[in-house]
Order: C-alpha cells, then structure tokens, then sequence
C-alpha cells in the first residue's frame, strides 16, 4: 500500500528483504544492535499548525460579557434580529462547503 504525504508525493512500500540462506544454524542469542541515530524533521505546515494552536488556546474561546449582554438583550426582548442577514450569512456558508467537498 504506498502513502502519500501531505507534500503529494508517493513513498514506496518497505518490504521485508529475505536474506539469502547461508547454511549456518541460527542461535538462539540476542544479536548486537548496531548504534544509529534518529532525527526528527519537523515541516514548516506542522510548524504552523503547531503555532495556530498555541495562540487559539492563549485566548479564549468564549467572551463572557458578550454572552452576557446578549442574554440580557434577548430577555428583554430588544435584541434586533435581521433574518435576511441570517439568510445570507446561511446561503454563503452552504456554498463555501459545497466549493470546498469538490
């Protein structure tokens, strides 16, 4: 099965090589691992992504006064609702997620 990264290019599967029979008897002992090291690349997408994150949990999601003042507003029943703007703001969300399944 070949993956492919978020840059668009294909990697080939690794498949397990068979090593060719040497007519020695396998032992039982643990073999020696030789000494490698790892590194780690990080992307510049992951880099941001790392950053958008950090940033939308340093503020907060909800504004409290607002949701209060709203709350209020809609209690006493002065609170202006425009149904053409919701109807708008409806129709445009709508497109922008059909555009963006295609």
């Amino acid at each position: 099965m070949a993956i492919q990264s978020l840059s668009g290019k294909t990697n080939a599967p690794v498949l397990p090589s068979k090593s060719a029979p040497t007519g020695k008897v396998n032992s039982t002992e643990p073999k020696i691992a030789e000494k490698t090291s790892d590194s780690v690349a990080i992307t510049s997408v992951a880099k941001e992504i790392t950053k958008a994150f950090e940033s939308s949990t340093a503020t907060p999601g909800i504004n409290e006064e607002r949701v209060q003042a709203v709350k209020k507003a809609l209690a006493d029943g002065n609170y202006p609702i425009d149904a053409e703007k919701i109807a708008s703001k409806m129709i445009q969300m709508e497109q922008e997620q059909f555009n963006n399944s295609r």
